[in-house]
């Protein structure tokens, strides 16, 4: 890991990494599980390994020197190793404070992360882009890009389609809404139509929704080691949430939920899916004859852990097959901004992932993370596999049976 120095950058690292790396017992559960060891079978490219290198660098004893971090960067945070380890380490806190001790890596691709964390300029360029076909020659012009560039990647999963309008409530919430609906950046732009789903499904079961203004939650920030651009999101989540006046916030990205929960710490933050499951006696969904795979991201069963209210709402419509892809050590590959800054690993995790799904010769694919969806649909295309995608809830929302007064919320009508 190189010779110990007398005074290193992070010497004066916070006690927390050290007090959070001295609870793994170094006992080699959590390398089954993890997609990155399974890609490299390196220990540095380990939760272990990564932890013996964040407490290095957290007492001084390394120089945080490009090929040593890189080893943290390479980490997707898909938190497999949490739900494997015995010593109940935090793993995903670790990883934030040491990337916070290092700052953004120098490579990091800022001025497009600032650019898709801002859906307001996502709209007006894809909406230029239709003015001028650009969804024509986008993938001529990405693979005339280095394959390592973050803008070739960006270019290739950029949805061809235009973007659904924004989610709007359809009807008045109450004065004091149940639930307030994060839309987010990305999400806001290309999952809208799930958006709108949820607040279908969501006032068929009962719920007054409220929904907040699109932007970046700070996931990308406070995942890249930029604190202060993190933190200046959880204040305006904060600020947002206050506003709305609901009880609970919920958002249809599982990847956000996280760092929500950061941001307001004494709110309670869902996935739609758990509330619907546990009212799902006043939902009736019709009938579809079709087998499905169904691509369960890291975020949704390692932190929203709304893997098993989703299986349990899919399994009420009749005669609909569901086909979960394989558990841990499988990744897509996506984890956020992982597939712009490290296209060529992203796409040998996601590849290993659409040979699973081929397998199982689905008719269409489903998975609940906007960017696990398009990264996947960018290696659909590629590989030419003509599988509608889509988030679960769009399905659920379109096979709802319900009164025509919710159906004014239903995706066809949006």
């Amino acid at each position: 890991m190189g010779m110990p120095l007398e005074k290193s950058p992070v010497s004066a690292a916070s006690g927390r990494v050290v007090d959070l790396a001295d609870q793994c017992v170094q006992c080699g559960l959590c390398l089954p599980v993890c997609p990155t060891y399974a890609l490299d079978r390196n220990e540095a490219e380990s939760p272990r390994g990564r932890i013996a290198i964040a407490a290095a660098l957290a007492r001084g004893q390394v120089s945080p020197s490009a090929s040593l971090r890189e080893h943290l960067d390479h980490c997707l945070g898909c938190l497999n190793c949490e739900k494997a380890c015995p010593a109940n380490v935090q793993y995903g806190e670790l990883l934030i404070e040491t990337r916070a001790l290092l700052g953004p890596a120098p490579q990091r691709p800022r001025l497009l992360l600032n650019l898709i964390g801002r859906p307001v300029w996502i709209r007006r360029l894809r909406r230029a882009g239709r003015w001028i076909a650009f969804h024509r020659w986008k993938n001529w012009l990405a693979r005339r890009l280095p394959k390592h560039s973050a803008w070739r990647a960006a270019l290739l999963v950029m949805p061809s389609e235009d973007p659904a309008a924004p989610v709007r409530a359809g009807r008045n919430p109450a004065e004091k809404p149940t639930l307030a609906l994060f839309p987010g950046c990305v999400a806001s732009v290309d999952d809208a139509q799930a958006q709108q789903a949820a607040l279908t499904l969501l006032q068929a079961a009962g719920f007054d929704v409220a929904i907040l203004p699109a932007f970046c939650c700070g996931a990308m920030d406070l995942h890249g080691g930029a604190t202060e651009a993190a933190e200046q999101a959880a204040q305006r989540v904060q600020q947002a949430w206050t506003a709305s006046g609901a009880s609970q916030l919920i958002c249809v990205t599982p990847g956000c939920l996280g760092t929500l929960r950061r941001a307001l710490p004494d709110v309670s933050v869902a996935d739609p899916l758990q509330l619907l499951a546990a009212h799902a006696g006043q939902l009736r969904f019709r009938p579809l004859e079709q087998r499905i795979a169904l691509h369960l991201p890291c975020t949704q069963i390692n932190v929203a852990r709304s893997d098993g209210a989703l299986l349990q709402l899919l399994r009420r419509v009749p005669g609909l097959e569901v086909m979960s892809l394989p558990r841990p050590p499988y990744c897509c590959g996506a984890a956020g901004s992982h597939l712009l800054e490290f296209p060529e690993r992203a796409a040998r995790l996601r590849d290993d992932t659409l040979r699973q799904a081929a397998a199982l010769e689905p008719q269409q694919l489903l998975s609940s993370n906007i960017g696990c969806r398009l990264h996947l649909a960018a290696g659909m295309e590629e590989q030419a596999l003509h599988w509608p995608h889509r988030h679960p809830l769009t399905l659920l929302a379109e096979q709802l049976d319900c009164d025509p007064s919710i159906r004014e919320n239903r995706l066809s009508d949006h």
